[in-house]
């Protein structure tokens, strides 16, 4: 699985309610506790999926790592 963040005015070092993952063209959600995508998200990434920034480059393990440190 390969997500890619969609940031609303706000850098990946601040997670967010305003961002959004596009795991598949056509396909977003919002980061929610309570949205089941934004926890499958989570678990994905946990589990070695590909995280690309906005401009669409990939991010290494140590920047995912950090990443998810900063979400809720």
């Amino acid at each position: 699985m390969i997500y890619q963040l969609y940031i609303a005015g706000h850098g990946i070092e601040t997670p967010n309610a305003a961002m959004t993952i596009n795991a598949e063209p056509g396909k977003s959600f919002l980061f929610d506790t309570n949205n089941a995508d934004y926890q499958q998200f989570k678990k994905d990434l946990a589990d070695g999926a590909e995280l690309q920034d906005a401009e669409g480059t990939p991010m290494t393990a140590d920047q995912i790592r950090e990443f998810l440190q900063g979400l809720a």
